[in-house]
């Protein structure tokens, strides 16, 4: 197993469902084409896919109908990391950082599939009773409308990488020193970085 990499699939999932706001690329035939979209991550089984939705009539749209082959891009917290702190300090410096990409087959959805993602993806973040937004409480007509103008899609994931670089390759002290970097430094990204080193659940 690679010092950036680990065999708890758990913890990949875990990853996944907690950034699912991801890039999602295709090809056009000429050019990569991408989009950003949040996606709910679904474990049947053995099987790994991913639910969400995207604009018709756009770049991306139109090279999922010609190529269904896609990657899915999870990005977690980063933080550079100043080689002043170690205990050697006369070497490079580096960056930690957590992603996971995967790669599978995209569907797009008809439109009462389509209904059923927006449906879900409205009453996970507004709430059914006490949000005025509530899909429940939207016009019928407006829904329809708006239904038009997006797809919803499913993505069968074949193959999964992930790279989550913590500085385990760096001794108990040097990585003492780095969390301790990290958690004076003022970006988020850094002390987030941080908690995940503390947390010791990367091995």
């Amino acid at each position: 197993m690679p010092y950036f990499a680990t065999d708890q699939q758990d913890v990949v999932l875990e990853f996944m469902q907690k950034n699912a706001f991801i890039t999602l690329v295709g090809f056009d035939g000429t050019f990569p084409v991408s989009t950003q979209v949040p996606v709910k991550v679904v474990k049947t089984g053995n099987d790994l896919s991913l639910i969400g939705h995207i604009m018709n009539k756009t770049d991306h749209h139109v090279a999922f109908k010609q190529n269904p082959n896609v990657l899915a891009i999870f990005t977690g917290p980063h933080a550079y990391v100043s080689a002043s702190v170690y205990e050697q300090p006369a070497v490079a410096s580096t960056w930690n950082y957590m992603t996971v990409q995967a790669k599978g087959i995209i569907r797009l959805m008809d439109q009462n599939e389509t209904y059923e993602v927006i449906k879900e993806i409205t009453n996970k973040y507004e709430h059914p009773e006490r949000s005025p937004a509530a899909f429940h409480k939207m016009d019928e007509e407006y829904i329809q409308k708006n239904l038009k103008a997006i797809s919803g899609f499913e993505i069968k994931i074949l193959k999964l990488d992930h790279v989550f670089k913590l500085s385990q390759n760096h001794s108990p002290e040097n990585q003492k020193r780095i969390i301790n970097y990290l958690e004076q430094e003022e970006e988020a990204g850094a002390k987030q970085v941080a908690k995940e080193m503390k947390g010791k659940r990367i091995k």
